[in-house]
């Protein structure tokens, strides 16, 4: 299993779901609920982005399967780190 934040790009499966999502962003909160954080953003696969109500936002814990992992270089690792720093910041206050 995949240690650490998934990339953006990377498509799962998550716990009991039928379709796939493609992960399009990182620490997300909801517009209005920021006290939830959540790790994930995602949108349907193969469908992409279609307009804000069919963003799924969910958790590591959520993922069933990982089908592929997003593209990375240094500066998403960097990136990635950072946001699993901030993610569990977020979480704790």
């Amino acid at each position: 299993m995949w240690k650490g934040v998934l990339p953006i790009g990377s498509v799962v499966l998550l716990k009991g779901g039928d379709r796939r999502l493609v992960i399009i962003g990182n620490c997300i909160s909801k517009e209005d609920d920021d006290s939830r954080v959540f790790d994930y953003a995602g949108a349907l696969y193969p469908d992409g982005f279609e307009d804000p109500d069919s963003i799924y936002m969910f958790n590591a814990e959520n993922i069933e399967r990982i089908y592929c992992v997003g593209y990375m270089d240094e500066d998403s690792k960097k990136f990635l780190q950072d946001m699993e720093t901030i993610t569990k910041e977020l979480r704790n206050n």
